[in-house]
């Protein structure tokens, strides 16, 4: 792979990619921290992931997992409903799809094919196993790692570039000693996507969340049964679109720059680790799977000692580029630096970009949140309607409509702005799987700040000092909680 490499000149594939950061650090102290969004853009894949490769074969490998535990069976509309819905992604899967149905219980067994197999898209094949599907049983247990350590066996077998899992369960992962779920995360990520679904009233939001994030895919939930067939059509859709099987994301440090961390947090939060050892002076590469035509960020933290740097001018901290994988053409673009200007002005190194400061937020109401489940499973009441009152001021400030909705099945918003709820008396623990859910969508954000401008910082914000948000630094007022803020230079 080659970062500046442009592959096909004639291929109709693009990807972009810009930073947003405020390149002002104190030159005081030691290790300091700069926090960068990196936005990724691809367009112009045009067709159907199933239409094939250059090389040949398809691209894309299909394996749904359908809960089949006991649990499943109450209310009926539930199993129907999961059943009705594995059917529908598999109508629409085009011809040549390699496919597959695994049932879940506390063990994995197929549905379809009989043999540990995929199946290849045909009408027939399509219209057997929904036969299949229409008359699987439901009875046992949950084990999610059996369930995806199959699905992964059958994707390896077939090698298709994109691989992907459809995982619905009702329950919690009971039967994890069978087989540990961490042990077969470790084993598969990076090797396929998965989207994992909650439906009923026993799902747990943060296992579904601990999969999705390792394994780059999203987790999602229907609160009515009927909703879920239309939800699989469509993400097969969105899947469909796909036909970039993966990019890379090439970041070189400077000496004396150290990599904190890359991770995806627009449109869901997913983590990355680099792939395969690091040679000195070499780059950190992460994998990112399956794009279409869409578009990602990314938050990337660096961390570099000011001690004995030039103040007043601009220094390279790391460069940031694209890669592809041989045998697929998409044109690249050129790397991007991320700078540093070291600073003893404080009026310039207290601001923070307004891109980074957006998925800071991001990262707090999902803290919030999952502060406030702990405090309601511990009856804790108070706390728990303190975090969430938290959560709404969070969601309020962002944007985030859908969390913010699902907050508000907890809360009675008396201020949202201020964040003063009362806490339901009525409300459900399954909200709470919700809200969890929900908020590990983010929204797109700003768009990037000039990180080369001190001359116009009134896109930068800075910390308010009676909340834990942010204004603009030229506000008067906290737009949060109202504070007056001290007049600024």
């Amino acid at each position: 792979m080659t970062p500046g490499s442009t592959g096909d000149d004639t291929a109709g594939t693009t990807a972009g990619l810009e930073t947003s950061q405020w390149k002002y650090l104190p030159a005081q102290g030691r290790e300091q921290e700069m926090h960068v969004v990196l936005t990724v853009r691809v367009e112009g894949t045009g067709g159907a992931a199933a239409e094939g490769r250059p090389g040949g074969g398809p691209l894309l490998a299909q394996v749904l997992v359908v809960d089949c535990s006991g649990s499943m069976t109450w209310p009926q509309e539930k199993f129907r409903a999961a059943r009705q819905a594995a059917a529908a992604a598999i109508r629409m899967l085009p011809d040549g799809t390699p496919f597959a149905v695994v049932q879940g219980t506390e063990d994995a067994v197929m549905a379809y094919p009989a043999q540990e197999r995929m199946a290849v898209s045909s009408a027939e094949e399509r219209r057997r196993a929904t036969s299949a599907l229409h008359g699987l049983p439901a009875g046992g247990g949950t084990c999610i790692g059996a369930w995806l350590d199959l699905a992964g066996r059958l994707l390896a077998e077939r090698g298709a570039p994109i691989g992907h899992v459809l995982l619905l369960t009702d329950g919690r992962n009971e039967h994890d000693g069978a087989m540990p779920l961490d042990r077969v995360l470790n084993t598969w990520d990076g090797r396929f996507v998965c989207d994992a679904w909650g439906i009923g009233d026993g799902w747990d939001a943060r296992e579904l969340l601990r999969i999705t994030r390792r394994l780059h895919g999203g987790a999602g939930a229907v609160r009515e049964e009927s909703a879920l067939p239309g939800e699989y059509e469509r993400l097969t859709a969105r899947l469909l679109a796909k036909t970039v099987p993966e990019l890379t994301v090439e970041v070189t440090p400077a000496p004396g720059t150290a990599l904190r961390y890359l991770k995806q947090v627009f449109p869901t939060e997913a983590d990355l680790e680099p792939a395969g050892p690091l040679e000195p002076g070499g780059a950190h590469r992460f994998t990112t799977r399956a794009w279409g035509d869409e578009t990602r960020r990314y938050h990337l933290c660096l961390s570099a000692d000011p001690t004995g740097r030039p103040r007043h001018e601009d220094l390279q901290l790391a460069v940031v580029a694209l890669a592809q994988p041989a045998g697929h053409a998409v044109r690249l673009p050129p790397p991007r630096p991320c700078v540093v200007h070291w600073t003893e002005d404080p009026a310039l190194s207290r601001h923070t970009d307004t891109q980074v400061a957006h998925f800071q937020l991001y990262a707090q109401l999902g803290q919030a949140v999952a502060a406030a489940a702990d405090a309601y499973r511990r009856d804790d009441r108070e706390r728990a309607e303190h975090h969430l009152g938290r959560g709404v001021r969070l969601a309020h400030t962002i944007g985030a409509v859908r969390p913010l909705a699902d907050l508000q099945r907890l809360v009675e918003v008396v201020d949202a702005a201020a964040g003063r709820v009362r806490l339901r008396p009525d409300l459900a623990p399954v909200d709470f799987e919700h809200l969890i859910t929900t908020s590990s969508h983010s929204t797109y954000g700003p768009e990037p700040d000039d990180g080369d401008a001190p001359r116009d910082p009134a896109t930068a914000t800075a910390p308010c000092p009676a909340c834990d948000g942010r204004a603009p630094v030229t506000a008067r007022f906290c737009p949060r909680c109202g504070h007056r803020l001290q007049e600024r230079p």
